[in-house]
């Protein structure tokens, strides 16, 4: 071989060498990731992935979703609504209390008692006379109530001072509501008179209210029938109330 063959040659070599040198380079920069990375696309329907970072929300848009803003409001309604409802149920009770046509019973008998209790004990009949003084929907001791629970008829008599000519009846049920199912006026010669008979529409701490034609008969008795299976547990009453002119 010539010296000029042989400087060919290796001019040759060291071309190769370069080229091959320059492409490796070439492959790992574009292997590597950006010094600066884009910023993701934003996705083009609800079936894309949302971009890790989100975008803040142009001006004059929501940043919450509409659902989301709307919770709060109608959490608002719902509550000026209750609020509503239980000033609307305290006057009433209030009215209840202080009518001038109203009296409580002073005397009360029973079918049976808590723990067979008398006089001012706890769950007595007499718990029954006066006005209302059970202030919530639960077992409490200033009610009367019959001796077992769900064991069947049982009964509440209640005597009041003045007789009337009575209009109107009001049960306050304290607990187990809606297990009344008959009420019963008696008049000044002991005779009962069925004004009302039926199933009892009473929920939680309320009354039931039964509305007649005034009596021609003046009444100082009421007499209040529970079927006390009919609502599972015990059942109270708080007080009674007649209604009606001398």
């Amino acid at each position: 071989m010539t010296l000029r063959s042989g400087s060919m040659v290796l001019a040759l070599v060291l071309g190769l060498l370069v080229a091959g040198c320059a492409k490796k380079q070439a492959e790992v920069s574009s292997s590597a990731p950006p010094a600066t990375p884009a910023a993701p696309a934003a996705p083009a329907g609800p079936s894309q992935a949302a971009p890790a970072a989100p975008a803040t929300p142009a001006a004059g848009t929501p940043a919450a979703p509409a659902a989301a803003a709307a919770a709060p409001a109608e959490t608002g309604v719902a509550d000026t609504t209750a609020k509503l409802a239980a000033a609307e149920w305290a006057l009433k009770q209030d009215e209840i209390k202080h009518d001038p046509d109203g009296q409580w019973a002073s005397e009360a008998a029973a079918s049976s008692s808590y723990n067979d209790a008398q006089g001012d004990a706890g769950w007595s009949p007499k718990q029954a006379t006066g006005a209302p003084d059970v202030d919530k929907y639960s077992d409490d001791q200033h009610a009367w109530a019959p001796k077992t629970q769900d064991g069947g008829i049982e009964w509440l008599d209640l005597k009041y001072l003045k007789p009337v000519h009575a209009s109107e009846v009001r049960v306050r049920e304290s607990l187990g509501s809606g297990a009344v199912i008959k009420v019963e006026l008696f008049d000044e010669a002991g005779a009962a008179h069925t004004v009302w008979q039926g199933v009892d529409p009473t929920k939680e701490l309320n009354y039931l209210i039964l509305k007649f034609k005034s009596t021609e008969y003046r009444v100082n008795r009421v007499k209040v029938t529970l079927a006390t299976n009919v609502i599972p547990g015990w059942n109270e009453i708080d007080a009674v109330q007649l209604v009606g002119k001398p």
